[in-house]
């Protein structure tokens, strides 16, 4: 270390500074060590230019300057009516997701009211040309830089008096006058102290595009985040086309508002109809329910998928696609404890379709139905929508917005709807409702228990009197059925029998048998519905 140099350690998660080192952060808890970085040089100074004596709040003068409106009205909802003259904005996303195409746009469509300066650090000026060309745009009015020392960004950008700036991304920008390199803390903190007062300071509104982590979030200091005016989220699968775009942090206003994008060959593209657009193609087979959600402060109808499978594991699974699975487990936890749902030999598996993150509570009674859809092979009305939350003790609690959600159901073609209590004063005209209170009601109303199929019955007739060793076996699993009750009833075999009745059970498994549970020493099986084959060995006198 240079005589005179002073050092000191940082969180790489938060930003947080420490004069000793540490193996974790006391600010945010990450059990990560601190890094060692030199203190920067420069002359400390705020973040943004310091007023004078204080004011009384009532004196203070708000200057009336119209907002930017940009080329998306859907983003234009997200930000509170458009760009705010000198506000920063963070834009985040994963690679690929479109965070550079939203960009460009934006580019576009503010060069015709000035110079638009777009700060590559990632990309050479004959890619960023490439992609403006796949978009259709000219590129007139916006000028390309890729220098990325921020201490001559000020210098060149005078020369423009841009309406506009880009920064793709902030983790490529360094200055001299910082150690470390490009993306570490102490850079990216003080170059965005830079952009921030330069912005300000002009009242031209700066954006900023983000790396995010494996985790989900901005990568860099958490302190980078407290900066900026707005943090907003580019989501969705790369593989789809869908994109939503919310905001995680607006000061100018709300943060409840999502834009819903389309990713085309032309660019992002808004949706007109959001809910008919993520209802395309569903699918009417078990397993499948429709909730009507508020994303943000829009109600959008949204698909539920559940898929249950017979595992031999000692610990299910429990997978969650665009659905919290601690919430999923907790909802489980309840279909087999207070509804008396059998799911212990059960994989489950959960996914929101088109790529949605969805957060709304009242999503919790469209994933139960689900998943006992596809438990007992049976599909849900393919007309009814279901919305409430589930408690702990198995009682359906109310949502909030009930009538927005039901006229958004009734618009596009649903007829009945499962829902709390309470809720069925909002319905709308046409739409039959069903109050409920508790998991064991809805399930009742939306599964009812059918009686015995005389088909059923009669293939198991069939398998039994061709075949003499199922006959046993199912004359042994009824015993054991008798005798333990819902205790057990499983039909297990030990190490000897194994091997000669293992495949003759693989075979019976279809008709007569499901697997409850496998170990290293025995399979165990059980019936499938213990009442018909009491009534097909009664047929065959049994």
């Amino acid at each position: 270390m240079p005589k005179g140099e002073r050092h000191a350690y940082f969180c790489q998660h938060c930003g947080w500074e420490s004069p000793q080192w540490f193996g974790f952060c006391r600010a945010c808890g990450v059990q990560e060590p601190l890094v060692e970085a030199p203190l920067p040089t420069a002359q400390r100074s705020a973040w943004v230019t310091p007023g004078g004596e204080p004011m009384e709040l009532a004196e203070v003068r708000v200057e009336g300057a119209p907002r930017i409106p940009l080329p998306l009205p859907e983003v234009n909802r997200v930000l509170g009516g458009g760009l705010v003259p000198g506000s920063i904005l963070l834009l985040a996303g994963e690679p690929g997701i479109g965070k550079s195409t939203l960009l460009l746009q934006i580019a576009h469509a503010l060069a015709q009211q000035g110079p638009v300066v777009y700060l590559a650090g990632e990309e050479s000026p004959e890619q960023v040309r490439l992609r403006s060309q796949r978009l259709g745009i000219d590129g007139r009015g916006i000028f390309l830089l890729s220098d990325t020392c921020i201490d001559t960004l000020p210098e060149r950008l005078e020369r423009f008096s841009p309406s506009l700036l880009i920064v793709d991304s902030v983790q490529t920008l360094f200055t001299q006058e910082a150690e470390g390199t490009p993306g570490s803390v102490v850079q990216v903190r003080e170059c965005t102290r830079r952009l921030l007062q330069w912005g300000k300071g002009r009242r031209v509104p700066v954006l900023l595009v983000g790396h995010v982590t494996k985790a989900g979030e901005v990568a860099g200091p958490e302190v980078l985040q407290h900066m900026v005016d707005a943090v907003l989220s580019l989501e969705g699968e790369r593989r789809t086309a869908l994109r939503l775009l919310r905001a995680e942090k607006n000061r100018f206003g709300s943060t409840q508002e999502v834009a819903v994008l389309e990713m085309t060959a032309h660019g992002l593209r808004e949706v007109a109809d959001p809910s008919r657009y993520l209802l395309e193609g569903r699918s009417q087979a078990p397993g499948s329910a429709v909730a009507p959600l508020l994303v943000g402060d829009r109600p959008l109808l949204v698909e539920v998928q559940a898929l249950t499978s017979p595992t031999g594991a000692p610990s299910p699974r429990r997978d969650a696609v665009g659905y919290d699975e601690r919430r999923l487990r907790s909802i489980v936890a309840t279909l087999v404890q207070r509804a008396h749902f059998p799911l212990g030999d059960q994989d489950i598996t959960v996914k929101v379709v088109g790529g949605l993150r969805v957060d709304d509570p009242a999503a919790d009674l469209a994933v139960a139905l689900a998943i006992a859809s596809s438990a007992r092979d049976r599909p849900l009305n393919p007309s009814t929508v279901f919305l409430g939350e589930v408690g702990l003790t198995g009682e359906l609690r109310s949502v909030p917005q009930t009538e927005r959600r039901l006229q958004e159901s009734a618009r596009l073609g649903f007829t009945s709807a499962l829902l709390p209590a309470g809720g069925e004063a909002h319905s709308p005209q046409g739409m039959q409702v069903h109050p409920l209170h508790t998991l064991r009601d809805a399930l009742a109303l939306a599964l009812p228990h059918l009686p015995q199929s005389q088909d059923s019955v009669q293939a198991l007739v069939d398998l039994f009197q061709h075949d003499e060793e199922a006959q046993r076996i199912a004359r042994r699993a009824l015993d054991l059925e008798e005798r333990e009750g819902h205790q057990g009833h499983w039909l297990g075999f030990e190490w000897h029998e194994v091997e000669a009745q293992e495949r003759k059970l693989r075979a019976l498994v279809g008709p007569l048998l499901k697997v409850s549970f496998r170990s290293n020493s025995a399979t165990c099986y059980r019936l499938k519905n213990p009442q018909a084959v009491r009534q097909a060995l009664q047929q065959i006198g049994g």
